[in-house]
């Protein structure tokens, strides 16, 4: 029998049954005593045994926990919050700024990068910067979708920020020192505005140059000059509208009858790094420039769609639109209606394809939020969201050339090149 042993194990000094298989002279002493891979092997199976105990009041533990539980409504998750934070964070911090980070994020939970939490201060700040007029460097910035950080769309021309050296692309990466990459595009663009003759460091990085380098910029009183003109060669007016903000349809009215007095053959309307801005500011403008028929619609999440219509004065000289990747949201309604009511034609590179809408609703404590409320469609019923117009005539340019166009001779600019090119062919075939 000496391959069938069965050993049973007991407490020491057991009088119960042991191995009939050791020889007689043996027993007590190996019973008492069983082999050393016995008792490791016994010894693991116990402790296994006492993990899954404790799995299983785990397990047991946590549905009950589950059964138990009571949901807690917001005021009471946020003192729990609260109540840990007090109690263990190393980290100081104010509470009304955990509360108003708490209101950012939870408008950020859209998941849209358009809608947006206003406090008093940033809210204040919006507002003057689409009136026209502000304290600051006099730059268009916006949030690089390629890595969020905030990305010059224009600098004005004359402005403490292109006087700087600042240019279109530039990325900002800190401002007097502190790192802004995870910061907001409000909290960033509230850092940059203060009291006129005071002045502000930027780190910038140029991608085109792959270089960081630091400028100073002393803020000054920012009239924004939204609309630029000339007269180019072959009598062509030439309009560059950098924004469309509160100031820029009397500016462009006062550009645009100027020209007409200067009796010019055609006209190029120059929207390349226009970031877009106010709605009825452009409408008004597209109608001055566009026969009778529909500017834009909008739609919103009800379906329900507004209509803004042109009446029949429109531009009696050839028309060109430049636009390029830069050229969006209000640009883009100006580039459908001028492109789809057969007024002009688009010389450039595909616009940026931003076709919603966003309105302000001010809340009752000063605060505010900014909300996507609808689609805009194009006259022949095309939302560009996320698309783009493609231009008539496609005309790419280096980055490089792209962020500095204003101080590009008309040799080197090879889109303006292409639309002076395309008025003359208009104006030869009329």
């Amino acid at each position: 029998m000496k391959d069938n042993k069965i050993y049973h194990f007991f407490t020491p000094n057991s009088e119960l049954p042991y191995d009939e298989g050791l020889p007689s002279e043996k027993r007590g002493s190996e019973q008492s005593k069983p082999p050393a891979h016995l008792f490791w092997t016994g010894a693991a199976a116990g402790m296994m045994l006492l993990a899954a105990a404790f799995f299983m009041f785990g397990w047991v533990k946590d549905v009950y926990n589950r059964v138990t539980r009571q949901p807690l409504t917001v005021d009471e998750k946020i003192g729990e919050i609260m109540g840990v934070l007090d109690a263990h964070s190393i980290n100081p911090y104010k509470q009304d700024e955990l509360r108003e980070s708490m209101f950012r994020g939870l408008v950020a939970g859209v998941g849209d990068p358009y809608t947006t939490y206003f406090d008093e201060k940033s809210l204040n700040s919006f507002m003057q910067s689409t009136e026209g007029t502000y304290g600051g460097i006099g730059v268009v910035v916006k949030s690089d979708p390629k890595d969020n950080l905030v990305t010059v769309v224009t600098a004005y021309e004359g402005a403490p920020g292109a006087l700087a050296g600042l240019r279109a692309n530039d990325k900002f990466m800190k401002i007097n020192g502190l790192d802004i990459t995870d910061s907001s595009l409000d909290d960033v663009t509230s850092m940059t505005k203060g009291q006129a003759g005071t002045s502000v460091r930027i780190t910038i990085y140029r991608e085109s140059e792959d270089r960081t380098f630091d400028v100073n910029v002393v803020r000054q009183k920012i009239d924004i000059p939204t609309i630029f003109k000339k007269v180019l060669a072959d009598n062509i007016g030439y309009i560059r509208i950098s924004a469309f903000d509160r100031v820029t349809l009397d500016q462009f009215i006062k550009a645009y009858d100027e020209l007409q007095d200067e009796e010019t053959d055609g006209l190029i309307i120059d929207l390349r790094n226009n970031p877009g801005g106010l709605l009825d500011v452009v409408t008004k403008i597209a109608d001055i420039l566009v026969p009778e028929g529909i500017i834009v619609y909008t739609e919103d999440k009800s379906g329900r769609r507004e209509y803004t219509n042109s009446d029949k004065k429109a531009v009696d000289v050839p028309l060109v639109i430049l636009v390029n990747e830069n050229s969006a949201s209000a640009s883009e309604v100006l580039s459908g209606a001028v492109k789809d009511l057969n007024v002009g034609v688009l010389v450039g590179a595909k616009t940026f394809g931003k076709g919603i809408v966003q309105n302000l609703y001010p809340l009752s404590d000063g605060s505010a939020i900014k909300v996507t409320v609808a689609k805009y469609y194009t006259p022949s019923g095309v939302c560009i969201q996320g698309d783009g117009i493609v231009p008539d005539y496609v005309v790419e340019m280096s980055d490089d050339d792209t962020a500095r166009i204003s101080e590009l001779t008309l040799e080197a600019d090879a889109q303006l090149s292409k639309a002076l090119e395309v008025v003359n062919n208009k104006i030869a075939q009329k």
